[in-house]
């Protein structure tokens, strides 16, 4: 991935017109975005976090001669109490629980929470060993070292800080088996989307029809990370739920994952968002993600069709960057070439520089030679010159070594580039696309290449022949659900499954869904991958005559 980020510069530098080039070779590298993978610790609320250290603010005064930390440790001790002046007592005393929180081993710290002759510094390494066994999810032997920083810091914020922790671990332990918590953008600007998952939701968990036995504790997250937070603490706390589902929004969805997990209670994610189950243990999605979409694509292009080169054309945004970094790694994976690669502004409306660039007509100083020739051939043949003038990229032809051209981008983007590529004479590649292209209106968007258009999605045409659910939201709301009501749905029939087949516990439950395997879900079978991600039914698309169909290879 290293090397992958010479391109997103060279990119970069090409849509500045500053670097002269003529065509794209295989040894490009493609576009990385700098990562995170939200990986967080998994202490209980979040509140395993040590506490900063506290340093002096007064003159460093003579470190205990002793080698042994321990030995030095009893010392320190002894001076906080027996040094001349309240000043140096603090200073030492201030010391000495700096080593505790910042030097000493497992351990070592055993040692100090267990003797006496540590005095007031037991109640540190105490906390330290709680935090580092909530981490480890032992809950009885961290609730037993807070129980122990209670009672030897009183009235410190060590002290209020376990509290709170004993609390939450308490209220944990209480489930209603029968509860599942959502946390949706239920207000603001993504509330459509919200309430139409929490349709989905509520009649997967049979809600929609009496006699269901389960109940739907609803949270709004504002779109916000930080009321997500607090809906899955009061989901937990005061609803004793289950599960929590959600969240739906990428900027939403690592808060809800991190503080369920942190609480141990499984959630289902309905987000695209990378990295999610990487959390935690308990975090699991339910969403055509982008690698699921890629693999499809890929396989299709290369194993169905033959085809093994291919460039890319992508916005310079979140969603254009990580779809590329995966179709690159796929691509690359299965022997194939990225033979020409070429970023845009999400602003772009124009896109003909933007094709120059791609297939190499741009830059005419590169192909000069070819250039005059040509050009001499023209003004000497006795074929009518085009009113377009002898432009650059009216002599040279387009260099189209590429059998597809993958385009993460909206339909709209897409018929706007499709123009643009006519316009250039780029003709006989195929249009690769994500499952934004499965929307009515794509033939006429795409102009020329209706019938080279390829692209992915968990909803064909037929399904709404062949899915009850389908058929039963088209009854109940008048119009056919989305990909996030089928999800939503899924993740509700699923919970609901598992909790009646005896999961009443959220451990059990997690172990449960881990094992999904071959569920019956609305449009296919759904089973659980080793990296906690619900595999779902993925279609590769095309247009015939004039409508969405699922592609058919042709013998």
């Amino acid at each position: 991935m290293t090397a992958k980020l010479a391109l997103i510069v060279s990119a970069c530098l090409i849509a500045s017109c500053t670097t002269p080039t003529t065509k794209r070779t295989e040894t490009k590298q493609a576009p990385v975005a700098g990562k995170t993978n939200g990986k967080k610790g998994k202490g209980m609320s979040g509140m395993a976090a040590k506490p900063p250290p506290v340093t002096p603010t007064t003159p460093a005064l003579p470190t205990p001669p002793s080698s042994d930390p321990m030995v030095a440790l009893k010392e320190l001790v002894v001076l906080s109490v027996q040094a001349p002046t309240k000043q140096e007592q603090d200073v030492y005393r201030l010391r000495a629980i700096e080593d505790v929180e910042n030097r000493l081993n497992e351990k070592q710290l055993e040692e100090v929470a267990d003797s006496s002759e540590y005095g007031y510094l037991r109640g540190h390494a105490m906390s330290r060993l709680a935090d580092k066994a909530l981490d480890e999810r032992d809950i009885s032997k961290a609730k037993k070292y807070y129980a122990g920083v209670i009672d030897y810091l009183p009235e410190s914020d060590l002290a209020a800080r376990a509290k709170d922790i004993i609390s939450q671990l308490d209220a944990a332990k209480n489930v209603q088996s029968k509860t599942i918590g959502v946390v949706l953008p239920l207000s603001g600007r993504n509330a459509p989307v919200g309430q139409r998952a929490l349709r989905g939701l509520e009649m997967g968990l049979g809600l929609h029809v009496p006699g269901s036995g389960f109940k739907l504790a609803v949270m709004d997250s504002e779109g916000n990370p930080d009321s997500a937070r607090r809906g899955v603490e009061r989901l937990v706390k005061e609803d004793n739920v289950i599960a929590v589902v959600g969240s739906l929004l990428s900027k939403t969805a690592p808060a809800v994952a991190a503080k369920s997990d942190e609480l141990g209670v499984p959630s289902i994610a309905l987000s695209q968002r990378s990295g999610l189950t990487e959390i935690g243990p308990t975090v699991f999605r339910n969403s055509l993600t982008s690698e699921m979409q890629v693999r499809q694509l890929v396989r299709t292009a290369m194993d169905d069709m033959g085809m093994k080169r291919f460039a890319v054309l992508y916005p310079n945004d979140q969603y254009g960057i990580e779809f590329t970094n995966i179709f690159w790694d796929e691509v690359l994976a299965r022997g194939g070439k990225i033979t020409a690669t070429q970023t845009y502004s999400t602003k772009e409306t124009d896109f003909r520089l933007v094709i120059q660039r791609l297939v190499g007509t741009y830059y005419g100083e590169g192909r000069q030679d070819e250039f005059n020739l040509r050009l001499k051939d023209l003004k000497h043949s006795d074929r009518k010159r085009s009113a377009r003038g002898d432009n650059t990229e009216n002599v040279l032809p387009p260099i189209t070594d590429f059998d597809a051209i993958f385009i993460p981008d909206s339909a709209k983007a897409m018929g706007q580039i499709a123009a643009m590529l006519a316009f250039n004479d780029v003709r006989g590649v195929k249009l690769m696309g994500t499952n934004l292209w499965n929307t009515a209106g794509i033939a006429k968007r795409a102009g020329n290449f209706a019938n080279n258009l390829m692209f992915v999605d968990s909803i064909a045409p037929t399904a709404q022949d062949q899915s009850r659910f389908i058929n039963e939201y088209k009854n109940l709301y008048g119009e056919p659900p989305t990909l996030i009501e089928i999800q939503a749905y899924d993740a509700g029939l699923i919970l609901r499954q598992l909790v009646a087949s005896g999961a009443d516990t959220r451990e059990e439950l997690t172990a449960k869904l881990i094992g999904l395997n071959k569920f019956p879900g609305s449009l296919g079978s759904l089973s659980m991958s080793a990296e906690r991600e619900i595999d779902r039914p993925v279609i590769s698309l095309t247009v015939e005559k004039g409508e969405i169909a699922p592609l058919r290879m042709r013998q």
